[in-house]
């Protein structure tokens, strides 16, 4: 079977990546599909379900008919959400269609904790690392986020959401969105205290080895290793992996991680789907669990060309 013609049986949003990161296209190819993103395929999709408020299903992190009474009830069709699926697609953020949408986000949506602008950001780590994430992507203004995460760090170096209510010990799922964002913002610029919080968080991340407890050595939680996409705001191998691959951060700690990975691979080269964060959505990318998953497949693909390169003269 030949994994990249299999890659490339998809959607533009899974093609133009393939093309950068895995068949060593040229810059033109390349910015060609990737321009096709917000036009055609689940990138249009996405950005033509826009409502006229700047929301998406008529709410922020919630859409607006979600059940009052299931306050953990997930779904992932409303403004937040799909702004990171819109990042994850990587839609050119200078495409015009990006440009308007990410317009309306920012001059009309606030969040309902109490009232802050999106880019703002609210009092969860969770959610504020994905909101930096998109600021930085979108090149919106996220200071206010970034010295909100930045502040708001337990005493291990890191972030739980449940943090107001009295956790002491840091999540590896709010940490995770944590470090994503602040890596973003600290590449566009950022200052000492927001690459401290980034250190720090990853080092958090770096003593589990991405999925054990620090204190016994034991799996924190078997789904940590089991890999999903799309992520929304859950931690898993994969997604740490990609994060410490984006920032070239090549640490022996996560070596463990990374030969879990490369062990998953079925004997064509592909990479199932373990974990469907479940809940009503926008898109089926016909991925089913336990299954072949481009997504998966792509992610762990470059994750392992990354790791198995020769690392660059001193």
């Amino acid at each position: 079977m030949d994994t990249i013609e299999w890659l490339l049986d998809s959607d533009p949003s899974i093609r133009w990546q393939v093309l950068r990161d895995l068949a060593g296209a040229s810059d033109e190819t390349v910015a060609a599909e990737r321009d096709r993103v917000a036009t055609e395929g689940w990138g249009a999709r996405l950005l033509d379900a826009q409502g006229p408020d700047g929301t998406w299903d008529g709410g922020v992190y919630r859409p607006g008919w979600a059940q009052e009474d299931r306050p953990f009830f997930d779904a992932w069709t409303a403004t937040h959400f799909v702004l990171q699926q819109l990042a994850d697609f990587g839609v050119d953020p200078e495409h015009p269609r990006a440009l308007e949408a990410v317009s309306h986000v920012r001059d009309h949506v606030r969040w309902d904790h109490a009232g802050e602008p999106y880019f703002d950001g609210e009092t969860e780590p969770c959610i504020n690392g994905v909101v930096l994430r998109l600021a930085a992507y979108f090149g919106q203004d996220g200071s206010n986020v970034a010295a909100t995460l930045a502040g708001g760090r337990l005493d291990d170096g890191a972030w739980n959401c449940w943090a107001e209510y009295g956790a002491r010990v840091s999540s590896f799922h709010s940490t995770i969105c944590a470090v994503e964002g602040l890596a973003a913002w600290n590449a566009a610029g950022g200052d000492a205290t927001t690459a401290d919080a980034q250190s720090t968080g990853e080092e958090y991340l770096l003593a589990r080895g991405l999925f054990r407890r620090r204190s016994t050595g034991e799996v924190a939680d078997p789904r940590l290793t089991m890999l999903s996409s799309p992520t929304r705001w859950f931690h898993d191998i994969l997604r740490g992996l990609e994060h410490f691959r984006s920032v070239d951060r090549r640490d022996p700690r996560l070596a463990e991680a990374v030969e879990l990975l490369r062990g998953k691979a079925d004997a064509d080269g592909l990479w199932n789907l373990e974990n469907r964060h479940e809940g009503p959505v926008w898109l089926d990318f016909g991925d089913n669990e336990g299954m072949p998953s481009r997504w998966v497949t792509l992610r762990a693909l470059r994750v392992l060309r990354w790791w198995d390169a020769e690392p660059p003269a001193a």
